[in-house]
């Protein structure tokens, strides 16, 4: 599915490169169906960063996390992604901009009646000892393929030594899908955002009360994300300017759209004050 940007002005457009962004179903950053669709904050944030962005023709590509991937290393593409966890393995074949956005952490959503599985893994402030929880091999758990989830829990996740207790899931919906599985018994835990879980859940219909989430121990509260483009000489240039134009949209237009779909959206626009207050973000 393309749908064009109309960002050209006449006479023009066979004078402009074409940039190419990759999104993804993936809410509620960005939602491709249902009655919310369009409604993301990502989905809200592009018409306002193409605007700032007239050096470029603009088309929104969407794609399944596989095909965004390759197309983000092919060297032929001029192509980003708004919603990147940056990683040292990334670095290697996609340029990142500076922080834009900051997701609460990634956990374990599980169905509530599971709770005494996972009790001898909390500590006392409810946060999860996830290398402890998998290494015992009590409880499958489910995670998306290709997805990075943070430095700390992709480093718990290669060091499992019981493979077997990871599920991995390598569709399109992933985190939806596995929480019909997860109420099937399929497996007892899954990795996510929370508000993504959230929005699955009630999408179709699991009530939330019957849910819970925990943190996960020593992981940071917030992880904050960035825009990928290919790392090629276009690249660099888009970059630049999406910087440029990020450290204004970041904090006028992107916190107050994502913090919609906060739990608690008083608390999470308090702690938005000083996201970007180190310097060289």
């Amino acid at each position: 599915m393309i749908a064009s940007a109309l960002c050209a002005t006449p006479g023009t457009a066979d004078a402009k490169e074409t940039l190419t962004w990759l999104l993804r179903d993936f809410p509620p950053l960005t939602i491709f169906a249902g009655p919310q669709a369009g409604q993301g904050a990502i989905d809200k944030l592009m018409p306002e960063l193409i605007a700032q962005m007239p050096e470029y023709n603009h088309q929104i590509m969407h794609v399944n996390r596989a095909r965004g991937t390759q197309m983000l290393r092919d060297p032929d593409v001029f192509a980003c992604d708004p919603t990147l966890l940056w990683t040292a393995e990334r670095a290697k074949t996609i340029l990142f901009s500076i922080p834009t956005y900051a997701t609460p952490g990634n956990g374990v959503t599980i169905e509530r009646r599971n709770h005494t599985m996972f009790a001898p893994f909390l500590d006392a402030d409810g946060h999860l000892d996830l290398a402890a929880l998998l290494n015992a091999n009590r409880v499958k758990t489910g995670i998306v393929a290709e997805r990075s989830y943070g430095p700390t829990i992709d480093k718990i996740l290669k060091a499992t030594t019981q493979s077997d207790s990871l599920i991995l899931h390598y569709g399109n919906a992933a985190v939806g899908s596995m929480l019909q599985m997860e109420r099937l018994d399929r497996f007892q835990a899954i990795i996510s955002y929370w508000p993504e879980a959230r929005y699955h859940a009630q999408q179709q219909g699991i009530p939330l009360e019957e849910l819970e989430f925990f943190p996960i121990k020593d992981a940071p509260k917030y992880q904050f994300a960035h825009i990928g483009c290919s790392k090629t000489d276009k690249g660099r240039q888009a970059i630049e300017i999406i910087n440029r134009e990020m450290r204004t949209l970041r904090t006028t237009k992107l916190i107050s759209f994502y913090a919609e779909w906060m739990v608690d959206k008083r608390q999470y626009l308090q702690d938005a004050q000083t996201f970007f207050d180190d310097a060289e973000n």
